[in-house]
């Protein structure tokens, strides 16, 4: 097994990426890139996979493809750093996904918690699309077929990341060392595991609207940000206030930088004393809105400038997608190989299986015509030799191998087990009395 380090991430392609995918995954991503610790690292844009719930609105998902591109361009992820690709794009996975099935019960795919709470969140209980329900070994499939070693992902993804791990270990256990177990890789800040929405709700989600986009445009970020969820019994500003649950305050954790006091709440040091004041009292929701808005309105322009530029020239994102595919898919292609070969189902590309097959051929009868034109029928030997297969005359006074004799001769199959055998100034055929199957002359494996 290889030590080296890869990374792989994504996102599904239901709409705009928001704050939440940025401090809980995308920043991290970028950071990552930049530092040179990982020799490769590949982030996908999740199609395949946000069509099991959007299977009836194919047409979301395919818009939705350029606009997280151009977040991810617009966040600093680079395409000569990371390969940027399209799940639907690499069918390499889909097979991989079709193996991994065997090695998992479907009682243990119920259990999976966060596949609980999608199908609860999302109204699946009395039909779950299979595609849906298989999402975690879907996943597996993703992470392994590039060898990923690390995937940056949020707390929620976590029981995901663990379910792909145990794929990979029965998988090894069952066919011998061949795919890498992958590590999570949470976020520092703990804010930032799993981000609530702007309305407190325990989960920033676009289908519940309570969202900030990375793209939005100041007013909207303002308007969202005045309207946040904060403490229900913080009704006067004297009134002490809980920080606890304060969507106001978790945002703050996660982004807020002790610049920041400097330059937009200088009464202020850090945020221990803010949170302190705003906990005794006299520290009103308003004015800590407001310096939340400073610091996301610092933070988002310029991804939001960036994601303009970018827009400015679509075909060539589409380009640079064009190339990430080709590259992820070699990369998947060769871990399909290795599995199948691990599974023993690489038929054409096992030597061993086509040694023994071949030492276990019978003499049968070729049907010829002589250089004078009479037919005649000659039993044959196949012969392997340094993995070239000959035929050889087991006639006595015929011994020399056809295909001396004939070097342009070839035999193919038909349909009914008869062989053709063809040559430039003869053609016949014969049909095979032996039960095995054969191949002629000078085939390389």
């Amino acid at each position: 097994m290889g030590k080296e380090k890869i990374i792989l991430t994504g996102d599904r392609p239901t709409g705009r990426l928001h704050i939440g995918h940025y401090v809980g995954s995308l920043k991290r991503r970028v950071d990552l890139q930049d530092a040179g610790d990982y020799s490769k690292m590949f982030i996908f844009i999740a199609d395949s996979q946000a069509l099991t719930d959007n299977i009836d609105n194919p047409e979301k998902v395919r818009q939705n493809v350029i606009e997280v591109a151009l977040d991810y361009l617009a966040c600093g992820i680079d395409p000569s750093k990371a390969t940027i690709f399209i799940q639907s794009q690499i069918p390499e996975l889909c097979e991989l996904s079709f193996y991994y099935m065997d090695l998992v019960s479907v009682s243990r795919l119920q259990r999976n918690p966060t596949v609980k709470s999608e199908i609860q969140m999302r109204n699946f209980e009395a039909s779950i699309p299979v595609g849906f329900f298989t999402y975690p070994i879907s996943q597996a499939a993703d992470i392994t077929a590039f060898r990923a070693t690390t995937v940056p992902v949020g707390e929620d993804q976590e029981p995901m990341l663990e379910q792909a791990r145990e794929i990979v270990r029965r998988f090894n256990y069952i066919y011998g060392e061949t795919l890498v177990e992958p590590e999570i890789l949470l976020p520092d800040n703990a804010a930032c595991l799993r981000l609530p929405g702007t309305d407190g709700k325990a989960k920033m989600s676009k289908s519940l609207g309570n969202c900030i986009y990375l793209s939005e445009e100041p007013e909207e970020i303002q308007k969202k940000i005045m309207s946040m969820y904060t403490d229900p019994g913080h009704l006067r500003v004297q009134d002490p206030g809980k920080i606890e649950g304060n969507t106001v305050f978790t945002y703050l954790d996660a982004f807020c930088r002790p610049e920041h006091f400097e330059r937009y709440l200088p009464d202020y040091p850090n945020l221990d004393e803010l949170k302190a004041h705003y906990q005794r009292g006299g520290l009103g929701d308003v004015k800590v809105k407001r310096f939340l808005n400073a610091i996301m309105q610092e933070t988002l322009e310029p991804i939001r400038n960036r994601r303009k530029e970018f827009s400015k020239d679509i075909p060539a994102v589409y380009e640079m997608l064009q190339k990430g595919c080709e590259v992820a898919r070699a990369a998947a292609a060769e871990t399909l190989a290795d599995v199948k070969k691990a599974m023993k189902i690489n038929y054409f590309d096992d030597k061993e299986l086509i040694e023994e097959t071949i030492k276990k051929c019978d003499i049968c009868y070729v049907g010829l015509a002589d250089t004078d034109g009479t037919p005649y029928v000659l039993p044959m030997n196949f012969g392997y030799r340094d993995g070239v297969i000959y035929l050889h005359s087991a006639q006595e006074g015929r011994s020399i191998s056809i295909l001396e004799r004939n070097p342009r001769v070839c035999i193919t199959f038909s349909t009914d087990h008869d062989l053709v055998f063809q040559h430039p100034e003869v053609a016949c055929s014969y049909r095979m009395r032996s039960k095995s199957v054969i191949c002629w002359g000078k085939v390389r494996f």
